[in-house]
């Protein structure tokens, strides 16, 4: 007869527990590449292609008004990138540089002129704008199917209502970079870090829209930690490097990491701390080349969408 063993529960549950442990070392989770630049390059080729069949039908190019205010060196690299593209793609752009003393008057009128410009189907002014003037004012001065960037209330409004026109740029970005996954998104449990009228709340908005359930955490959120941990999508937006701990992360999450900082020593760094994170989520955004990239390229798609409609 076979003697049978008497271990103790508790005994059992250790040595189950070691077990677990070790696996879970042996088979740590590494985490997918969102490719920004990659994807990029695809949606760009697209309106590449759609831009040269639109010209071969003897309709003009889509053109793309660029305003930089002042001489802000971030500002300056980020107008040139948006030129360069919309040349790569056949977009027509104009340019408008204007110096830092340049009167909120004076701003406005040039967009009351892009505004009835009939070559013009987007108008870029790039942010920030110097001190003296409001942002505000002058996003609501560009009627809102020229508002490329997605910024006007009324395009924002649309969006509420699930009724989109021109999307936000990035927050399009990122909507095609989960897209890019596979994943399906509905009811998936998303948080957003960050509330920002640019990127946290669009983002908020088409994540809702994707019929995700949302929550929107901001500097006066409690236990951060804690919502982002039983997140399948984190989406961080914050411009504080290193904010999201890499063992936040749920096993298995999306993250999408929206933050570019630069540190003492020259290198750019997004809100999550990327190596730790990548050791949990299924997929993960780099900083740089991840939502930046994507940016740009629906900046291109939303001239051509704009174009496409007059």
């Amino acid at each position: 007869m076979t003697k049978a063993l008497n271990l103790c529960p508790h005994c059992l549950y250790n040595s189950a527990l070691i077990t677990a442990l070790n696996i879970f070392t042996i088979i740590k989770m590494t985490a997918k590449l969102l490719d920004g630049k990659a994807i990029a390059v695809q949606l760009r080729q697209k309106v590449q292609q759609q831009v040269q069949t639109r010209i071969e039908q003897g309709l003009r190019p889509p053109g793309l008004a660029v305003v930089l205010v002042g001489n802000h060196a971030a500002s300056q690299i980020y107008v040139r990138n948006k030129r360069n593209a919309c040349q790569e793609v056949g977009i027509l752009s104009k340019s408008f540089d204007l110096p830092e003393q340049t009167s909120p008057e004076e701003l406005l009128d040039l967009l009351d002129k892009l505004n009835n410009d009939s070559e013009i189907d987007g108008i870029l002014v790039q942010l920030p704008l110097p001190k003296h003037i409001e942002s505000e004012r002058v996003i609501e001065r560009i009627i809102p199917h020229k508002d490329v960037d997605g910024f006007h209330p009324y395009n924002v409004g649309r969006l509420t209502l699930q009724m989109p026109l021109l999307h936000s740029c990035t927050s399009n970005g990122v909507m095609t970079l989960l897209a890019h996954t596979g994943t399906n998104l509905t009811g998936l449990d998303a948080v957003v870090v960050g509330q920002s009228n640019i990127v946290g709340r669009p983002i908020t908005l088409e994540l809702l829209e994707a019929q995700c359930t949302v929550t929107a955490c901001h500097k006066s959120t409690r236990n951060l930690a804690d919502k982002v941990r039983v997140a399948d999508i984190v989406v961080a937006a914050v411009g504080k490097p290193g904010l999201i701990a890499g063992d936040w992360i749920k096993p298995g999450a999306i993250v999408i990491d929206v933050g570019i900082n630069r540190l003492e020593d020259g290198r750019l760094v997004g809100d999550v701390d990327f190596a730790a994170a990548s050791e949990h989520a299924s997929w993960i955004t780099p900083v740089p080349g991840g939502v930046g990239p994507m940016t740009v390229a629906c900046l291109l798609e939303n001239t051509l969408q704009s174009a496409q409609k007059t």
